[in-house]
């Protein structure tokens, strides 16, 4: 077991170094130790495995989401099961990927949430979506009468899984303009990240913009 996580840590780790861009500044054996060196490094993405010795990985992304609001974090893991998907996003998780997803849907994810935006690998977003259809089944649609029509309109972004420089480009707003928008948008459906908010958009049936 312990050469199999060996393996596969080998394995991120070349993943990760194919993108000049992308740099690993830490490595942690376990969830403890993640949280450690994620207040020394302050990183922008965090990838933490749901099985983790000590402090799993979902513990240690929700401590993470309550101590460093700003960093990105990613659950990369042998499970996709459908508890396992939604706690980690209840959690704050900004992105849900397996380990035998294509590898460069790891580079497309770390990327995506570096950039401010959320990534759910291809086989985890048809698993959220059939789930989100089920929930309007048995569910009232959340109501965004509290949002103002920008606040709207950034939510579709988010939706849309735009990063804050996207949707600035897209809305012709500055990018510290659209994260006010965000926070207000957070604040206001009481979600805690933008995956939660792009499932709140997708509940109320905001369709997200198209790429110009």
């Amino acid at each position: 077991m312990a050469d199999d996580e060996a393996m596969v840590r080998a394995g991120v780790l070349a993943v990760l170094a194919r993108d000049p861009q992308v740099e690993v500044v830490a490595e942690a054996g376990d969830g403890r130790e993640a949280l450690v060196l994620a207040r020394l490094h302050r990183p922008d993405v965090v990838l933490l495995d749901i099985q983790m010795p000590g402090m799993d990985g979902l513990t240690a992304a929700a401590r993470l989401r309550q101590e460093s609001a700003g960093v990105g974090v990613i659950m990369l893991t042998t499970f996709g099961q459908d508890e396992y998907i939604t706690r980690a996003l209840e959690d704050g998780a900004d992105g849900f990927l397996l380990k035998a997803d294509d590898p460069r849907e790891l580079l497309n994810g770390v990327r995506a949430v570096g950039a401010g935006g959320a990534y759910l690998s291809p086989r985890v977003a048809g698993r959220v979506v059939a789930g989100l259809r089920a929930r309007r089944v048995a569910y009232p649609r959340r109501s965004l009468e509290g949002l103002t029509e920008r606040e709207r309109e950034v939510l579709a972004g988010l939706a849309a899984g735009w990063s804050n420089a996207e949707i600035a480009g897209g809305l012709h707003l500055v990018e510290g303009t659209v994260k006010a928008h965000v926070s207000a948008v957070f604040s206001k459906l009481g979600v805690r990240n933008r995956v939660e908010a792009a499932i709140a958009a997708y509940e109320a049936g905001l369709r997200p913009p198209r790429r110009a």
